[in-house]
């Protein structure tokens, strides 16, 4: 886990060495890094920055909710624009430790698709947890999760994020469960029995990812026969020159959004920022150089078909695919994050 302690410390002092200049830091803004980090800087931050005059500090996470929780609790809030994950914006908003949005101040609600709007966030962009492989290790391609549970078939390690979220539902699927059903088994107890023994069957052969750089990574060295993965990191490993694939069906679409931390001091500053990001342009931007789907429909618009081919949100790939279930999450998520941590630990 990568420690935000130097990041942070580096931005305070660039402040304080700057001050009476115009290039002070005037907003963080915190990003999971990576081919996502790098498409966000050349389409959002460095732009907004010129048309702005702003200084941006942009900071690394994995999507710790402790260290946001933390901030805020003591008051001592140094990052003003975060992105933060649907599974976990319910539970901050509940908890008090985000800003309410003023839609007004981003842009027209009939722009944006239904999902990205939230009292406490704005959608950013739709990206998915895809099954993906090597096609140069792995010459018979699999066709959903069932194959990836098949280590008869397909021998080999498999690897899959730690935590309870998408891996429940990925087991149901590989169980036998239709996608259109994967949230209304998962519902019941019984489905949630049915999921952990599943994973149980698994459990033997899964080496853990926490960071999305790895995936790829694990692939390309032949560590894992396959893995669960975000679509844009297979994205970037593809316009890097590597062999691998995604596996659309059964992939669980979800939505990132930006939040503003309670006490955020650059508040306004934070709020311009999330509007040039939401308007068309910088979406569009945004989508030719990682393969997330935009959120303002404006910028679907202004895509051309081979870029839409690789989104999530383009007709094909979304055909068998399951949306994540913000409000099960909200209310189930502590509890079977828990269930799988012990689990895991066994």
């Amino acid at each position: 886990m990568r420690q935000l302690v130097k990041p942070i410390l580096a931005s305070a002092v660039l402040t304080v060495g700057l001050v009476g200049h115009t290039y002070a830091a005037d907003i963080t803004v915190v990003n999971f890094g990576g081919a996502n980090g790098a498409a966000q800087k050349a389409a959002y931050i460095e732009p907004f920055e010129k048309t702005s005059g702003n200084k941006v500090v942009m900071v690394e996470y994995n999507g710790e909710l402790a260290k946001l929780k933390a901030m805020v609790e003591t008051k001592k809030v140094s990052w003003d624009v975060v992105e933060i994950e649907a599974g976990i914006i319910g539970q901050a908003c509940e908890e008090g430790l985000l800003e309410k949005i003023d839609l007004n101040k981003i842009g027209k609600k009939a722009d944006f698709m239904p999902e990205a709007i939230h009292e406490c966030g704005i959608g950013t962009f739709v990206w998915s947890t895809v099954l993906a492989y090597d096609a140069d290790k792995l010459k018979t391609a699999p066709a959903g999760w069932a194959d990836f549970w098949n280590v008869k078939k397909f021998p080999g390690k498999r690897a899959m994020r730690k935590g309870a979220r998408y891996n429940l539902e990925f087991a149901l699927m590989a169980d036998g469960v239709p996608t259109k059903d994967v949230y209304k088994v998962l519902a019941t107890k019984a489905g949630v029995e049915r999921a952990f023994k599943k994973l149980d069957e698994l459990k033997p052969n899964i080496q853990w990812w926490e960071a999305g750089a790895q995936p790829p990574q694990f692939l390309v060295a032949g560590d894992v026969a396959m893995s669960t993965a975000y679509n844009g990191r297979i994205d970037s490993a593809q316009r890097e020159g590597k062999n691998l694939k995604v596996v659309w069906a059964g992939s669980i679409y979800d939505l990132d959004y930006w939040v503003i931390p309670k006490g955020s001091p650059n508040k306004a500053a934070a709020e311009k920022f999330i509007a040039y990001a939401s308007s068309p342009e910088a979406q569009k931007n945004y989508a030719q150089k990682i393969a997330y789907g935009p959120i303002n429909n404006n910028a679907l618009k202004m895509l051309d078909a081979k870029t839409l081919a690789d989104l999530p949100t383009s007709a094909k790939n979304s055909k068998d695919a399951v949306a994540n279930n913000l409000k099960f999450w909200t209310d189930h998520a502590e509890d079977l994050e828990q269930r799988f941590t012990a689990w895991a630990a066994k």
